[in-house]
C-alpha cells in the first residue's frame, strides 16, 4: 500500500466560482504516493460548502472537509491552522480555495526534491498570476532554481512566493510561533519561520495559478479601501518586530530594511511625495522603475490626471472579472 505522503490543505470562504477548479487540480495529480485533501470551509454564505460536499461524496477517501458553522477568521483565528492540525502525512501542500494547480506532476516533483534533501524545510515554485481569465504576471522570484536565505525571505515580503506553491514537512507546523498566530496573514510569517528551521528551495517551473482581484479577496479589499492597506502594513511591521525578537535579533538588518519599505509604501499611499525622496527612503525611490516614478510624478504634480488613470484601471479590472 502506498504511503500517505501529502496532505493538501485548502482554505476557502465564498469561493463557489473557484473551488471546483482547485479541487480538480488536486485530484489530477499523478503521484507514486497517496495524498489527502483537507479542505476547510469557513462558514461560507454561498454554495462553496455544497460543492465541497459533492466532491466529498465522489472521492470520500481523498476529500476530507472541515465545515465551520461560524466564521473563524472574523474571530481572529488563522483558518489554515485547522487543516494543519488535521494533517496526518509527512508533508503539507497549501493552496487557497480561489487558486489552483496547473501541473499534474507538481506534488511529485516537490516531494522528490524534499525526500532527497532532508535539510529543506520549504519547497516553492513559480506561479502565474490570474485576473479573470487572463494571465497578467508571474510570481517568479528567480529565473533559475535557487535556495533562499532567511534575509532574502524577509526582504522579499509577502509576495515573494505564491501560497499555492508551498510544500513543507507537517511536523514543522504543529507548534507555530506567536508571530505567525498573531498575524492577519499566514503565508509571509510562515515562510520566515520555515526559513529559520532549514533551507527554502525554489523550483523555477510554473506549476500553479494565483488569482488576484477576486471578490472579497485581500487584493480587491485593498483596492476598495486604502486604509485597510495601511492597517495591513502596520500589522506586518508588528509581526517583523516580533520575528526580530524571536530570532534574538539575528536578522535585524533585513527586518529594519523591510520595515523601511513598508513605511515607504504608507507614505506613498498618504501622498508624502517629498519625504519619500529623502533618507531613509531615497534609496528605495531611486530603485523604482521608470513607470513607477512616472506614477508618483503624476500623483504629485497632476493629481487629476492620476485619478483618471486610476479610475480607468479600476474599471478595466472590474470588466476583466466579469
Amino acid at each position: 500500500m502506498k504511503e500517505l505522503m501529502v496532505s493538501i490543505c485548502c482554505t476557502t470562504y465564498n469561493h463557489e466560482e473557484y473551488i471546483a477548479a482547485a479541487l480538480d487540480s488536486f485530484l489530477m495529480q499523478k503521484t507514486n504516493f497517496h495524498f489527502e485533501v483537507l479542505v476547510h470551509d469557513d462558514a461560507s454564505t454561498d454554495k462553496t460548502a455544497e460543492i465541497i460536499k459533492d466532491y466529498e461524496g465522489k472521492y470520500p477517501d481523498i476529500i476530507k472537509p472541515i465545515y465551520q458553522i461560524e466564521n473563524q477568521y472574523s474571530k481572529g483565528k488563522r483558518t489554515e491552522t485547522f487543516v494543519f492540525a488535521k494533517a496526518n502525512s509527512k508533508y503539507i501542500s497549501w493552496c487557497e480555495g480561489d487558486d489552483y494547480w496547473t501541473d499534474p506532476h507538481k506534488l511529485q516533483k516537490q516531494v522528490d526534491y524534499m525526500e532527497n534533501h532532508s535539510e529543506c524545510s520549504l519547497c516553492v515554485h513559480a506561479a502565474k498570476q490570474i485576473m479573470g481569465d487572463k494571465v497578467v504576471a508571474c510570481v517568479r522570484p528567480s529565473n533559475r532554481n535557487k535556495s533562499f536565505t532567511t534575509a532574502e525571505v524577509i526582504l522579499g515580503g509577502g509576495g515573494l512566493f505564491a501560497t499555492s506553491s508551498m510544500l513543507f514537512p507537517t511536523k514543522l507546523v504543529k507548534n507555530l510561533p506567536e508571530f505567525f498566530l498573531n498575524c492577519s496573514v499566514g503565508d509571509y510569517p510562515l515562510t520566515i519561520y520555515l526559513s529559520l528551521i532549514g533551507k527554502v528551495y525554489y523550483i523555477d517551473n510554473v506549476m500553479s495559478a494565483y488569482r488576484i482581484m477576486v471578490k472579497n479577496s485581500w487584493s480587491s479589499t485593498i483596492q476598495a479601501n486604502p486604509q485597510k492597506y495601511i492597517e495591513h502594513i502596520k500589522m506586518m511591521e508588528k509581526m517583523l518586530n516580533q520575528v526580530d525578537e524571536y530570532t534574538n535579533y539575528a536578522h535585524s538588518n533585513a527586518v529594519k530594511n523591510r520595515i523601511v519599505k513598508y513605511q515607504f509604501n504608507i507614505m506613498l499611499q498618504q501622498g508624502a511625495f517629498k519625504e519619500i525622496k529623502k533618507v531613509p527612503y531615497k534609496e528605495i525611490y531611486l530603485s523604482l522603475n521608470s513607470k513607477s516614478k512616472l506614477k508618483i510624478f503624476l500623483r504629485q504634480y497632476f493629481p487629476g490626471i492620476a485619478q483618471i488613470l486610476i479610475n480607468i484601471k479600476r474599471n478595466v479590472n472590474q470588466w476583466a472579472m466579469k
